[in-house]
């Protein structure tokens, strides 16, 4: 019996699951909260000194969404007083070479990029109504 199979599509199929995790993982604080984990652990006082814009908040929680997937691992070290300590797993060096092919793709296309973003905003300035 023969089985047929739909041909490959060229659409990205993005299902639920897949784009709360790329949402949850590929944010600004995430990524820039990976970035330091890859080079050692940290504590939280020290992601919060070389990540300064960020939030008590925001690191909070996003140190709280990469724990709960699987991408850094959280660490009471037994010191006076307790200390917490955060590192990256094996699951989360793998996020690096994907990562990096995005930012390679990106500085390979930033000019075009720019481009249009100039022509956008020109049409945009152009074309805007008076009662915008």
């Amino acid at each position: 019996m023969r089985t047929t199979s739909s041909p490959p599509s060229d659409r990205f199929e993005i299902d639920v699951p897949h784009r709360e995790l790329l949402d949850q993982v590929l944010d600004k604080w995430s990524l820039l909260v990976l970035n330091e984990l890859c080079e050692r652990p940290m504590r939280f006082s020290e992601l919060r000194r070389v990540i300064p814009a960020v939030t008590q908040k925001s690191l909070t929680a996003t140190l709280r969404r990469l724990e709960r997937n699987g991408i850094i691992d959280r660490a009471v070290l037994s010191t006076r007083p307790v200390a917490v300590e955060y590192s990256i797993t094996l699951l989360g060096k793998t996020l690096r070479p994907p990562v990096e092919a995005i930012l390679e793709w990106a500085a390979e296309q930033m000019p075009l990029i720019e481009q249009a973003r100039r022509r956008f905003d020109e049409f945009d300035e152009v074309h805007k109504s008076p009662e915008a």
